[in-house]
């Protein structure tokens, strides 16, 4: 069988800070999410400007706490689709694993 060449080391291998494990998201999920990606990108380039601009210190951090509290929201949400999605599936197959790798994520989200 032919290696597939037109794919990269680690598109063929996967993430290295991925579990390996993969989750069909309907469009709808997809798109907010990313959507939500996109405005944090954007507001994190709008810090580095404001940091090469030698923008007021309090300014700067009133900036990273927006972003921080888009990334939270972020993190709420995909929380949220992943227990009713994957959690909810697995419970139901009778994979009572997932509560362990769920309990162990929260610790860590926690910190």
């Amino acid at each position: 069988m032919l290696e597939d060449t037109s794919k990269t080391t680690e598109e063929r291998e996967g993430c290295p800070f991925c579990s390996g494990k993969h989750k069909e998201r309907t469009d709808a999920e997809y798109k907010d999410l990313m959507n939500r990606l996109k405005r944090i990108e954007g507001q994190v380039r709008g810090v580095e400007g404001m940091l090469e601009n030698n923008a007021y210190c309090i300014d700067i951090l009133t900036q990273v706490s927006a972003v921080t509290s888009a990334l939270n929201s972020f993190n709420k949400v995909l929380l949220s689709n992943h227990i009713k999605t994957c959690v909810a599936e697995n419970i139901r197959a009778g994979n009572d694993e997932v509560i362990d790798e769920l309990t162990a994520s929260l610790q860590k989200l926690m910190k």
